[in-house]
């Protein structure tokens, strides 16, 4: 899915689902700058998708139209068809990865990042012998995923393990060099 096209998803729901929600509140919400939300909003207003009306003390509100609406399940369409395809090309290569690593006879892993990922890797690690013995985000340490609570990267010298999956969508690079820095070989850290 386009980018901007998320973007554009994200402000017409929170327009929808947000009484009178101000620029800043959908810059602040979407993590986006105050001018690129104004731009956002000018450009479904431009395609007719969003009226702008205003309201006292120079505050201006934003309503769907029916076009807006339209649009708004357009996208939200066309996003959970790229989720789902998504999903389904990353339980394939966790799949194969799995089908290796069983083949290296590797038995004990540990995801390196609690995410969305992560839950799609359990699930396929379930079809397989492959045991997950613990999930480390420093972010998210003492919080539950699924049965594991979180644990920090300083914790992973009392784990046994014979891979660590990284498990993230963010930059995997600083994190591979975070596990190296705490003395995990290189030939046990696996990157998606």
């Amino acid at each position: 899915m386009d980018p901007q096209d998320l973007r554009s998803l994200q402000i017409l729901e929170e327009i929808d689902n947000t009484h009178s929600p101000s620029q800043r509140y959908l810059a602040r919400k979407l993590n986006i700058s105050l001018g690129l939300a104004n731009s956002f909003i000018k450009r479904l207003a431009k395609k007719g998708y969003v009226k702008i009306t205003t309201i006292p003390r120079n505050r201006f509100k934003y309503i769907l139209t029916p076009q807006g609406f339209a649009e708004k399940s357009r996208l939200t369409y066309e996003f959970v068809q790229y989720s789902f395809s998504l999903y389904k090309e990353a339980l394939k290569k966790f799949e194969g990865l799995l089908n290796e690593l069983e083949k290296g006879k590797v038995k004990k892993v540990v995801f390196y990042g609690a995410s969305d990922l992560s839950e799609i890797a359990l699930i396929s690690l379930k079809a397989s012998d492959i045991k997950l013995i613990g999930v480390v985000d420093d972010s998210k340490k003492g919080k539950q995923f699924l049965d594991f609570t979180i644990r920090s990267t300083e914790e992973l010298r009392n784990l046994e393990f014979d891979r660590i999956i990284v498990t993230t969508l963010e930059l995997k690079e600083p994190m591979v060099n975070k596990l190296l820095q705490n003395n995990i070989p290189k030939e046990k850290i696996i990157i998606l």
